[in-house]
This record gives structure tokens, C-alpha cells and sequence, in this order.
């Protein structure tokens, strides 16, 4: 399960996608692990074997998902984004192309007045993340 010493976590909700975008988000940065997952069994609420609840860190901050057993009429939106600060060219540069491929990017990667460089970029998913080199933060 989470841990519990953060008392405030993000948390996704995907429609069969979790555990995938999981592991594709672990890859991504350092100090970043998949540290549970419940699985639906048979006879269940959800699909047999798709995630109930999960547990990951990113960057040792901890998140939550879940694959949703109810078809919603919404999914991510902009309106809220993971802010990642990264701690070099090439973690920024990496990570943006990589959530890039099959999503689309809302602010190229590049200098702002709040960042040296940042970009902004919704993942296949649809979850969107606003990455920024560490060093200038928005003010």
C-alpha cells in the first residue's frame, strides 16, 4: 500500500492502462519504483488481473492509480499536470521526447521567463507534465 507519511498523493485513474503507464513512468526517472499493486481476481468488480490500487514513486514522491471498472465520460485534462523538476539536460530532454511520443505537446521545450528550460507535454495517457530544468523556478 502508500505510504502514509505523505499525507497528500496524486491520484490516476486509468481505464485498463495503470499498470503500463506505471512501468513507463518508473523508466523515466530516477529513484522511482512501482511499490504495490492489488489486483482485481475473478469474480470481482473489475477486469480479472487489472489494478484495483497502486502504489509507485516518481522522483521518491508517491502516487496512487487505479484501472477504473466504470466507463466515464471524461479522462485527464490540462487543468491539472505533474510538475516534475528535473536535475539535468539530458533527465529534461529524455523525459520530454519519451512522454511526448503518441501524446502532444502544449509549450515546446525550450527558455521561458520562469525556467531555463521547460516544456509542457500530455503523454499518451492523456496525462499531462510540465517539466522544468532545475535551477530558476516560476515565481
Amino acid at each position: 500500500m502508500a505510504d502514509t507519511s505523505q499525507k497528500v498523493m496524486t491520484f490516476l485513474m486509468f481505464a485498463g492502462q495503470a499498470e503500463e503507464a506505471m512501468n513507463f513512468y518508473t523508466s523515466l526517472f530516477d529513484n522511482s519504483e512501482i511499490r504495490s499493486i492489488v489486483r482485481y481476481g475473478p469474480g470481482e468488480a473489475g477486469a480479472e488481473g487489472s489494478v484495483m490500487q497502486a502504489a509507485f514513486t516518481l522522483k521518491g514522491q508517491v502516487l496512487m492509480c487505479i484501472d477504473s471498472n466504470i466507463k466515464h465520460d471524461f479522462t485527464f485534462t490540462p487543468a491539472i499536470s505533474l510538475y516534475v523538476n528535473c536535475d539535468t539536460e539530458e533527465e529534461i530532454d529524455g523525459a520530454f521526447h519519451r512522454l511526448s511520443e503518441g501524446g502532444y505537446v502544449l509549450m515546446p521545450l525550450g527558455e521561458y521567463p520562469f525556467s531555463r528550460k521547460f516544456g509542457w507535454v500530455a503523454d499518451r495517457f492523456g496525462v499531462t507534465w510540465q517539466l522544468s530544468l532545475s535551477g530558476r523556478e516560476p515565481n
